[in-house]
């Protein structure tokens, strides 16, 4: 059973940082691409940032290039968004995403769909 745990949420003042983890258990975890995705209120959820099973390749959402920075250590199966720079509109529940597939390719990252889903970690950005 695959199993997503979320960690490293909060309340924060704009301009501030906060590092998220995921702790991924359940398969092998240097076989998957990984990724963030949020959902703020009364919106639908969209893709934040996402790396690929070998960890060469990562892609962003344009609104938070330059700021946020995914990474993924494979020997603690655990993949990680560090947010600098937080502004009140990423205030959103962020949630951390397995392909189901291994070894997708690339293009496939920004999808919401054939994914694990982790519970999700609220971040409040306060301005």
């Amino acid at each position: 059973q695959v199993q997503l745990v979320e960690s490293g949420g909060g309340l924060v003042q704009a301009g501030g940082s906060l590092r998220l983890s995921c702790a991924i258990s359940g398969l092998t975890f240097s076989n998957y691409n990984m990724g963030w995705f949020r959902q703020a209120p009364g919106k639908e959820r969209e893709f934040v940032a996402a790396v690929n099973w070998s960890g060469d390749i990562t892609k962003y959402a344009e609104s938070v290039k330059g700021r946020f920075t995914i990474s993924r250590d494979n020997a603690k199966n655990t993949v990680f968004l560090q947010m600098n720079s937080l502004k009140p509109e990423d205030t959103a529940v962020y949630y951390c995403a397995v392909d189901r597939s291994p070894y997708s390719a690339a293009y496939t990252m920004g999808s919401r769909t054939n994914r694990y889903w982790g519970q999700g970690t609220q971040v409040t950005v306060s301005s």
